[in-house]
């Protein structure tokens, strides 16, 4: 079951389900879920793996983040055509055991030849969100941080849920060298 904008918003006030939500978001949200802006830019360098046991991501490298003091004209970042990205919403989710959530872009995203990669959020997760983010299109596209990039629906999860107790809990966006996974 999906849970309704009512209910959401008690959660956010009850356990703090979503922190540092836009005014829009808290006094006039569209559909059920909460609309993510966009925090921060990076890109990835070098390789990668992915073991049974063991990993390392790529190494990342922060390219832009949000800046508060600075107007929306000079607050913005160009997706270039053909490059993919990793991006960290302004958002951070504390989801209970009871509760997951799907993340879906917004429409206006693949409208311009953006796409997403972005998957299920555990129960129990709690931190920042990061998804893929590639300019599949032949044009540059401009966003301004803090513009609304994707959606988040929560489900209930029926039965026993278990505690998300992954390395990625807290928001990180890579690994700091070979790990083993828990």
């Amino acid at each position: 079951m999906i849970l309704g904008i009512k209910k959401l918003h008690e959660l956010v006030k009850e356990i703090n389900l979503v922190e540092n939500l836009c005014e829009r978001e808290m006094n006039n949200p569209e559909g059920a879920g909460f609309d993510l802006r966009l925090g921060e830019i990076y890109e990835l360098t070098g390789d990668g793996f992915l073991g049974v046991e063991e990993r390392y991501t790529p190494k990342i490298k922060l390219l832009a983040m949000h800046e508060p003091e600075k107007p929306e004209e000079k607050n913005f970042f160009i997706f270039e055509p053909g490059k993919y990205y990793l991006i960290k919403t302004m958002e951070k989710v504390n989801l209970p055991a009871n509760l997951s959530g799907l993340i879906f872009p917004r429409t206006t995203m693949f409208r311009s030849g953006l796409g997403m990669f972005n998957g299920l959020v555990q129960p129990g997760y709690s931190g920042e969100l990061t998804f893929g983010i590639s300019n599949l299109g032949k044009s540059q596209i401009k966003i301004s941080f803090s513009a609304r990039i994707a959606h988040i629906a929560f489900h209930e999860v029926l039965g026993q849920g278990n505690h998300y107790r992954g390395q990625w809990q807290g928001g990180r966006v890579g690994t700091e060298g070979k790990e083993t996974q828990i």
